[in-house]
């Protein structure tokens, strides 16, 4: 069986580890607690300039939901545009309705920015109130492959309906499995599932090197640890690779 594996990577160094691991291709994030947001022009660039295996960007100017107004549409088309320049090989993007539906008008808007950019449709996918007429719409749009977890906190609780829509979609379009993904439950995933693409992150914890600290001083929220960062490992993207080298 032929795999695809694609990192979830919140910055160049998880890139390049992503990279040495194994794995097929990137999707650059910025903003990882938020879900994910658009990573800078010097990210992208950096990350072109020393990566080999593909760069896709993620093209998300806020977090929260997934209902964009018509100045944070412009933002996006912008974001498309510098992403592409910049030499990015493909873009995430995804809109909804307030009915949770996907917002035709608003991804075809996109979608024609993106131009011959591979198209991912990220997990706002998971919110659609009705799943399998969003695939149906997504294929209209001439989008390459949907990130799901099945509509569950995870891909392997949602491994279930992953399948359904793969056999749904009957090659329209692809579904990536991602949320969750872990040496530990890969290749349960692709059993159940009958996935061939996978997203995961395969992150570790640092620690920070400062060796002074001012307790009385947070810069963002009090829930967020500022003196440890995760990032990606060559050392976890290949052994969940190589949990499904047998399959």
């Amino acid at each position: 069986m032929k795999y695809q594996f694609e990192i979830c990577a919140n910055s160049v160094e998880s890139c390049l580890a992503a990279q040495e691991g194994g794995a097929h291709r990137v999707e650059l994030c910025a903003g990882i607690p938020e879900g994910g947001t658009t990573p800078s022009l010097g990210e992208i660039q950096t990350a072109r300039r020393l990566l080999q295996i593909k760069l896709h960007v993620i093209i998300r100017p806020r977090g929260g939901d997934f209902l964009y107004s018509p100045l944070e549409l412009e933002i996006m088309e912008e974001d498309i545009r510098v992403a592409k320049k910049a030499g990015a090989d493909g873009i995430v993007i995804g809109c909804l309705t307030p009915d949770g539906e996907i917002d035709m008008p608003a991804m075809k808007r996109l979608r024609t920015a993106a131009g011959d950019c591979a198209v991912t449709f990220h997990r706002a996918f998971d919110r659609c109130k009705d799943p399998f007429k969003a695939l149906d719409q997504i294929a209209d749009l001439d989008i390459h492959r949907i990130l799901t977890s099945g509509q569950q906190p995870t891909a392997p609780e949602g491994s279930a309906l992953i399948k359904k829509l793969i056999d749904y979609s009957n090659g329209r379009v692809s579904l990536m499995a991602g949320c969750g993904v872990n040496e530990n439950n890969i290749r349960r995933l692709a059993l159940d599932s009958g996935a061939t693409e996978f997203h995961f992150s395969a992150r570790e914890k640092i620690e920070s090197a400062m060796r002074y600290s001012n307790p009385e001083v947070k810069m963002g929220s009090d829930s967020i640890n500022e003196y440890t960062r995760e990032i990606t490992t060559a050392r976890r993207v290949r052994h969940t690779i190589e949990a499904l080298n047998d399959l």
